[in-house]
């Protein structure tokens, strides 16, 4: 079965080609950055806009990367939510259109759920695994046992990480988009250069918080210390307290479950010192830490087709009375 994936869950125009037989065919991804950068953060109505100019000549071309038409194509795969509820339904309502006129079968996926799964269309990971999804968003643990089976284990009470890191650069003057800011200032800093607090909660606990972490950051701005300071040293230092606590807690969590596999996923799951830490603490701790490409971590269509089709080659499918929602099951 070949399944057209379309993804325009906040400010990403996605769509990609995925193939039963022949894997991933194509996977174009048309970013806003530039549209957003001058307010520093999506704003919902002009990414609504960029949506509705961006959708047919993204999904155009990737049929022709995937050297395919839409007559060609089985079924259509598209995000359902969460997100923006305008930017979603764009996507939407183009899969819908084109199902309804071409006869094909659709699929609403879940945006938070196709993040779990992404790292399957590039590495073979024997279920289960428990997979830390971190995002601008999201910041939450799951028991991944199959397609049909996650289980949420704990998610933030406050903030997402992602959200964090964005508030932080926009407090120290870093740009947008925040989370690569932050990173790539974070190379040249000394992550033990200011002791920023990491908040555990009780006990073993699933659960995440960085509400005080950005408090803190705010706080110490504001002092005599935070006056005199190398925006490099703070970058790496506040980076240091965010990446510190996820992988602890997921660490955690493997050793809870009793699974020796770990899985990162969604857009902070690109963060280099997230990514070397939990490479270096599951080995010491024999846990094996599978990693999705850069591009597989932030929104894309590849992992909306792929979820999609193993939906639909399985005989699922949605009405065209699909509609967009804001909160996913999947959601604390």
């Amino acid at each position: 079965m070949r399944v057209l994936g379309i993804e325009s869950s906040c400010d990403d125009t996605a769509a990609a080609v995925y193939d039963s037989a022949g894997g991933l065919l194509s996977n174009v991804v048309a970013s806003q950055v530039a549209v957003h950068e001058a307010y520093g953060g999506v704003v919902p109505e002009l990414a609504s806009r960029e949506h509705i100019r961006s959708i047919v000549p993204v999904v155009e071309q990737a049929l022709a990367r995937a050297k395919t038409d839409r007559d060609d194509v089985d079924g259509v795969a598209v995000t359902a939510g969460p997100g923006l509820i305008g930017s979603l339904l764009v996507g939407l309502c183009f899969a819908k259109s084109l199902a309804f006129a071409r006869g094909r079968p659709i699929a609403g996926v879940d945006h938070l759920e196709a993040h779990l799964f992404a790292i399957l269309l590039e590495r073979c990971v024997e279920f289960p695994y428990v997979a830390l999804l971190v995002s601008g968003g999201h910041t939450s643990l799951f028991r991944v046992e199959g397609f049909d089976a996650v289980r949420l284990l704990g998610g933030t009470r406050d903030d997402a990480a992602g959200e964090a890191f964005d508030k932080a650069a926009k407090r120290l003057g870093l740009g947008y988009p925040g989370g690569v800011a932050i990173d790539n200032l974070a190379r040249q800093g000394d992550p033990s250069r200011f002791a920023f607090p990491r908040a555990w909660l009780s006990k073993d606990s699933p659960d995440f918080s960085f509400s005080g972490l950005k408090t803190s950051l705010r706080t110490f701005l504001s002092s005599a210390e935070g006056r005199a300071f190398r925006v490099e040293d703070v970058a790496a230092s506040f980076q240091e307290a965010v990446v510190e606590v996820l992988v602890g807690k997921t660490l955690s969590a493997a050793a809870r479950e009793g699974i020796p596999r770990i899985v990162l996923a969604g857009g902070v799951a690109a963060n280099s010192r997230l990514r070397d830490r939990m490479e270096a603490e599951g080995s010491r701790a024999g846990v094996e830490v599978f990693l999705p490409s850069r591009a597989l971590c932030t929104d894309n269509a590849a992992m909306v087709a792929f979820l999609g089709e193993r939906r639909l080659s399985a005989g699922r499918s949605d009405g065209l009375d699909l509609n967009a929602y804001a909160a996913s099951r999947f959601s604390r």
